[in-house]
Order: structure tokens, then sequence, then C-alpha cells
């Protein structure tokens, strides 16, 4: 598959923070069939990069000490031409900033904010590094979608800040879903998880991988220490399931 191309406000890379670095890597590099490379230690931190058939694919990163209290989870970035710029818009529309863009040497910048449901999400303003460079197949991201207990406030904030074209996919009381994009050229999604999400759960974006088998998928994933939060299903868009990985970070497979 071609490099995708990433547009303003659509996911562009995803990552991993991670109490085990060795062992995130020894169980999605089993499970996807990714290969990885630490970056030098001094200019990025030993941030690890995964590939799929020799292109970047996602990013892990060991947790410090000072991180220890937070939990291990995959988040989703938004590409954006102007990082400072996206962090104050989404400031003014009820979000809150993490981390406050910072310059990540040659590759790009980076910032980490809360949108206006609580859900974390990251932003990057790419230079060197551009994003993924393969999607959409097995062993790499195919979906990306915020699970908001504010529905309408969540659609509105990515609206406001990131210039969404969103489409209703469905407004029934059962099921409320806004996609990025429409149809074949969707590209995340928004879904009304008020009647999902435990109590005193926050919003949270969840990142699908691609799998050829799902339940064979699980099988494997529950064999190396993953567990199983919601066992495989069929949907309209194929048989997905929802796993935490060995120490906790919770991601969905689609087949």
């Amino acid at each position: 598959m071609p490099t995708p191309a990433h547009l303003n406000g659509a996911p562009c890379w995803i990552d991993l923070m991670t109490s085990d670095a060795e062992k995130a890597k020894s169980f999605y590099g089993e499970l996807f069939g990714w290969t990885f490379v630490a970056g030098d230690q001094e200019k990025y931190g030993g941030y690890i990069t995964a590939s799929k058939n020799g292109k970047s694919v996602a990013g892990l990163m060991q947790k410090q000490e000072n991180q220890a209290g937070m939990p291990d989870i995959w988040s989703t970035y938004l590409r954006t031409d102007d990082a400072a710029a996206s962090a104050q818009a989404a400031a003014l529309h009820g979000g809150q900033v993490y981390m406050e863009p910072m310059d990540v040497p040659e590759q790009g910048h980076m910032a980490m904010f809360g949108d206006a449901t609580g859900a974390a999400v990251g932003i990057w303003q790419p230079r060197e590094m551009t994003g993924f460079e393969l999607t959409a197949e097995p062993g790499t991201a195919v979906w990306h979608e915020l699970l908001a207990k504010e529905y309408d406030k969540a659609v509105k904030f990515y609206q406001d800040v990131f210039a969404w074209d969103t489409h209703v996919l469905s407004d029934s009381p059962e099921f409320r879903y806004t996609t990025l994009g429409e149809e074949n050229n969707a590209r995340a999604g928004i879904m009304d998880a008020a009647g999902i999400l435990p109590e005193g759960a926050p919003s949270i974006w969840v990142v699908y991988f691609g799998v050829d088998d799902t339940d064979n998928a699980v099988e494997r994933a529950v064999s190396m220490g993953a567990s199983v939060v919601h066992p495989a299903e069929d949907s309209p868009h194929g048989r997905n399931a929802t796993l935490t990985d060995p120490t906790g970070a919770l991601f969905k497979i689609i087949a």
C-alpha cells in the first residue's frame, strides 16, 4: 500500500507509553510482525520506532520514574501545520494542555492535551518525520475512535479546533456516531459512549489494528499475556475485539 497522505486534523501517528518496553516489543512484534529501532538516547530519549515491512507504523516509549502512576496507553496524534496554534485553540475551546508544544530535533513538533471531554490526544507538526508510512492493512492502524462521554461537546471541539469535516453516520438513541470525512474517505470516528464507559472512566481515544483473523489473533494475544475486555464479535465493518496488552494498554483489533 502507498504511503498514506496525512491531512490536517487527521490521525497521522500513534505511540505507546509503556511500563515495560521490552515486553511490549516482544508482544506486538509477535502479534503484528513488527520490527523495532531505538532512537538516540540523548536526542530522543530512546524512543522506539516500530515498522512493518520496512515502513514505520507506530512508536513505543518506556515510562520514566515520574510517570509510574500513569496507566500504559496508546495515544493518537492529529496532524497540524502549527502545533502552538492548535494547542492555543484547544485551550480556547475547553481543552487542557498537558504538554506544551515541544521541538523534537529534526523530526517535528508535538504536544499533548485533553479535549473538551477529557480524552487525551496528541498533535504532530511534521518536519522530517511525516507520520506513519503504512496503514489500513493487517499489522497496522486501520481506524481511530474517540469514545466520548459528552458526544456533542466532543464533535464541536474537533470541528472548532481542527476544522473537522464531520459526517453523521448514525443518530439513533442506541448508536450515535460521527466521522471525520465520509464513507471510504473517513479517517476517524467519534462515538457516543456515555452508556458504555464505566462510571468515573474518562473519554478515550482507541486505536484499531488490522488482523487477518480476529479469533486467531485474540487467541495468540491471550497466550502472550493479553486480556480480553470485549470478546470478538461481528459488526458491519468487520469482526472486532477489545484487548489490553500484557501491561494493561487498551487496543482493538479488527479483520
